[in-house]
């Protein structure tokens, strides 16, 4: 393929938009994508498809002969330097024999970190770091929080009317939001691999959570239940891994029902709001591999999660329609002062299915 007055920014938004395409599949992994160009031409290009599967910079170069000169290869992640479930990348780079090396961004990952460039470099290959740097940042966000802090990227969800309800004042909450944002929903639990919701939201809904409607992954289940009570015929113990949280000292009886009936049970501290430590919780979380949290309800939990300065994004589907008095999407955080809201930046506004849905990164030092 030739691409006349392509630039290196143009190359490196082709290897963006090729990432992107793994982002319900790669899961706990980083999304790359890479584009091998001589000249004005594109000789191969591809993404990192899922955890196990060839790099992106093995499916650009599968097709290139060693050694074929002027290669420049265009990646929005540094290329690897250790053997995992796959060879190293940047080995593969010096043996093709490319003659320069374009990547967006460092990888943070302990195990590379810098160790892919210098290998490049060392064995003469030029390597020009952060073109489309932030970009490249924002595009792995979920990567990059995990690997920098063990801590999982939280996405909190909120599905309410336009006077911000999720029910009505007797728990009718079927449905609020349109079936169109409902899949999208489906799109959000598939990308994240983990839903986290209180023990109410299991009571009152009895959900699956589960991805149907679009392609993907079931998500690991967390339930918050400080007791231990929640009822083994609920529909979340079917399907996909299902942690149960509960308060430490609770007895083991209940832990032993539960794990008959197929749940994972964690303990965690109680915070002081009286509720499980959220922060606990999530760091769990993170240790144990679960990169992306999606936390669906409900009206406590997500109050608890900002308080807490835990969330990193919201993701809200507001229905045209109002009740006037019903639960709220968020309990009581205790703000009093209008100078002590939470902010929110980057917002992305679109319409699904008569529903708005909004979407905005928590301003840093407000979560």
């Amino acid at each position: 393929m030739q691409w006349p007055d392509m630039t290196d920014e143009d190359y490196m938004r082709r290897a963006l938009h090729l990432a992107e395409k793994g982002r319900n599949t790669v899961r706990h992994g980083a999304m790359v994508g890479a584009v091998a160009v001589q000249g004005d031409r594109i000789l191969g290009e591809g993404f990192h498809p899922a955890p196990g599967e060839p790099h992106a910079e093995v499916f650009a170069l599968e097709n290139v002969s060693d050694h074929t000169p002027g290669v420049t290869l265009y990646v929005n992640l540094e290329p690897c330097a250790h053997t995992g479930r796959t060879p190293p990348c940047a080995d593969m780079l010096i043996r093709k024999g490319v003659s320069r090396v374009v990547c967006a961004m460092v990888d943070p990952d302990a195990r590379v970190s810098g160790g892919g460039i210098s290998r490049i470099r060392e064995a003469g290959i030029p390597v020009d770091v952060g073109l489309l740097q932030d970009e490249a940042l924002r595009l792995n966000e979920v990567f990059v929080k995990h690997r920098m802090t063990g801590m999982p990227f939280i996405t909190l969800k909120l599905a309410q009317t336009l006077d911000g309800c999720i029910a009505t004042s007797t728990g009718d909450a079927r449905w609020v939001t349109s079936e169109a944002s409902r899949s999208k929903g489906h799109e959000l639990r598939a990308e994240a691999g983990a839903v986290l919701v209180g023990r109410g939201t299991v009571e009152t809904d009895d959900p699956e959570l589960s991805v149907r409607h679009v392609d993907g992954s079931d998500p690991v289940k967390i339930v918050l239940d400080s007791t231990l009570s929640i009822r083994t015929t609920a529909r979340v113990f079917g399907g996909a891994d299902l942690i149960v949280v509960g308060k430490a000292g609770v007895a083991d009886e209940d832990n032993r029902r539960l794990s008959e009936a197929g749940a994972e049970v964690w303990r965690a501290s109680e915070g002081q709001d009286g509720l499980l430590c959220l922060r606990e919780v999530l760091s769990k979380a993170g240790s144990e591999g679960l990169t992306h949290v999606l936390i669906e309800g409900g009206s406590q939990v997500a109050a608890s999660a900002l308080k807490d300065s835990l969330v990193d994004r919201v993701a809200v589907f507001i229905a045209p329609k109002l009740l006037g008095d019903g639960l709220p999407a968020i309990a009581d955080m205790g703000i009093r002062l209008i100078d002590g809201a939470i902010v929110l930046e980057d917002p992305a506004v679109k319409m699904i299915g008569g529903d708005i849905y909004y979407s905005a990164r928590v301003a840093p030092g407000d979560c």
